[in-house]
């Protein structure tokens, strides 16, 4: 079942005081998909070009979107070597991007849970942010077609991460997202180690502790009618040891900072020189 009928979708604007747009899509076995998506996609935001960037998938997705490239100069194809996670295809499509002069580059899943008709709501916001974040758990946020134990897992995450990384944000792990080139540039992509739940915990971490200003504008999630989720219990282990990681070593830098704070005028602290903040070096 798609969207209610009574969920407002937004109309495509001008969005030409943004620069240039590039909606990148990671692909694997989508190729039951990604025809309807990026025709929708470029109904909704005309002026938007296309990265599609496929990990080599079994079922024929990059021929299909070698294709609609042939077909529309809007489209185009990073054909990728093999199956290498999301995070990687997310970071070579940002690398793409980067490289051509794109201002705006924005995530967006190849499965139709991402509805491309809410994208102008990013775009928009992003005039005013250095990151949009597309939420499901803020007023207005909505989620069709999954169980009870999938919203715990997304929600659960959602506020653990929020709790362990000392966040505001209530979707730290959603993928429907839209960053300032300068954004991506400033947070250190290229030091990006994780994966999947964890590489959007990792981004938006990043751009929070760096100062940018990161908001959210409230999404409906849709269930995919086809296809298999890549979603696996591997994804989910990354994550919950990464962000708990990075979470205690953020608090024990809290920690330390407010001990050297308290220390006597001229005393000496633990820190060697030089030493960085470990609440300012980009998360590992």
């Amino acid at each position: 079942m798609s969207a209610p009928d009574e969920q407002k979708q937004d109309t495509p604007g001008d969005f030409g005081d943004l620069g240039k747009v590039l909606v990148i899509i990671p692909t694997y076995n989508e190729s039951d998909n990604i025809a309807g998506i990026v025709g929708r996609l470029r109904a909704a935001a005309p002026g938007a070009d296309v990265l599609i960037a496929d990990d080599n998938s079994p079922d024929g997705t990059g021929d299909v979107a070698d294709g609609l490239a042939a077909h529309d100069p809007h489209v185009q194809v990073l054909h990728r070597k093999g199956k290498e996670g999301l995070g990687a295809a997310y970071l070579a499509g940002f690398h793409w991007g980067i490289d051509r002069g794109y201002d705006v580059l924005v995530e967006m899943d190849a499965d139709g849970s991402h509805q491309p008709e809410q994208l102008p709501r990013l775009l928009e916001a992003v005039r005013d942010a250095d990151l949009v974040l597309g939420s499901r758990w803020v007023p207005g946020g909505a989620i069709v077609n999954w169980p009870a134990s999938r919203k715990l897992l997304s929600r659960g995450g959602s506020t653990y991460s929020r709790l362990m990384l000392g966040l505001d944000l209530r979707d730290i792990t959603g993928g429907f997202r839209a960053f300032r080139r300068d954004t991506l540039v400033g947070i250190d992509m290229d030091s990006v180690a994780s994966q999947g739940y964890c590489f959007q915990v990792d981004l938006a971490w990043r751009a929070a502790r760096r100062g940018y200003r990161v908001v959210e504008v409230p999404i409906t999630f849709v269930e995919r009618e086809r296809g298999d989720s890549k979603m696996s219990r591997a994804i989910v282990a990354e994550a919950l040891w990464r962000v708990t990681a990075w979470g205690t070593g953020h608090r024990l830098g809290q920690l330390r900072g407010a001990a050297a704070s308290r220390l006597p005028r001229g005393g000496a602290s633990r820190k060697t020189a030089g030493e960085d903040d470990p609440g300012n070096t980009p998360a590992r």
